[in-house]
């Protein structure tokens, strides 16, 4: 049985991803910051019959990383890593120019800083099994919304590097790639402008609000044997928004 752990798995996107995950038979570490979300997201994938393991995890808090990484080595051993954690929650609204240094520093630690300290720490086991890594991006860092610039600026470095990383991770036979959803309904997403959403609903080529199990099929299938030569990617899932 396979072992994926899973960031910010407590609620929305990395739910998903994890529940979608314990369903084809993974075992899955919820790696996640809320301890109360944290229980209520494994008492729920408990109930769907998913083998959950909980570590507590705040991947801006390096000590915490490497907890999770003691932890999982316990569990053991590693294939697959899911790089979700990030800050999304009504973080924009405010010009680059009016925009706190405090604000820009946080959420780039968290969004930016956050998946290299997880990557960091379950580096060693995951090159012994020949992992995989799947960075969650965003398709904001393709077209540069407006007043948005740390976070747009944050998910593009996830995108950065990524390809970094996969150079780094080739000679262990890891996998690093990036999936870049668009705005997707979550909880994370509900105070986003209603003029974003919409921008969204004119813009996609798939005219439907995109849900999160639109997401998880990506980021399962690079976690999988299928996806063994595809590395340093990034896999844009926005119904069509972004073209390329």
């Amino acid at each position: 049985m396979r072992l994926i752990v899973v960031t910010g798995a407590g609620r929305g996107l990395g739910w998903a991803i994890a529940d979608a995950l314990g369903a084809s038979g993974a075992q899955v570490v919820v790696a996640e910051r809320d301890p109360e979300r944290a229980a209520r997201g494994v008492a729920q994938l408990e109930e769907r019959g998913r083998t959950v393991h909980r570590i507590d995890t705040d991947v801006a808090d390096p000590d915490s990383v490497s907890h999770l990484a003691e932890q999982v080595a316990k569990i053991g051993p590693l294939h697959g890593l899911v790089n979700n954690a990030a800050m999304a929650d009504g973080v924009g609204g405010k010009h680059f120019a009016d925009l706190e240094v405090q604000a820009w520093d946080r959420l780039m630690t968290v969004n930016a800083r956050g998946p290299w300290l997880v990557a960091r720490a379950l580096y060693p086991q995951l090159a012994a099994t020949g992992g995989r890594i799947v960075n969650i991006a965003s398709d904001v860092a393709l077209f540069g919304p407006p007043r948005l610039v740390h976070y747009v600026s944050s998910k593009g470095a996830v995108i950065a590097m990524t390809r970094a990383m996969a150079r780094d991770a080739g000679p262990d036979g890891v996998t690093v790639n990036a999936v870049a959803p668009g705005l997707t309904e979550v909880e994370a997403t509900e105070r986003v402008p209603r003029e974003r959403h919409q921008l969204y609903a004119n813009g996609r080529a798939l005219t439907r609000a995109q849900q999160p199990g639109d997401v998880v099929g990506a980021v399962e299938f690079l976690l999988s044997d299928a996806a063994s030569f595809i590395t340093g990617q990034t896999l844009v899932v926005d119904g069509g928004f972004v073209c390329h």
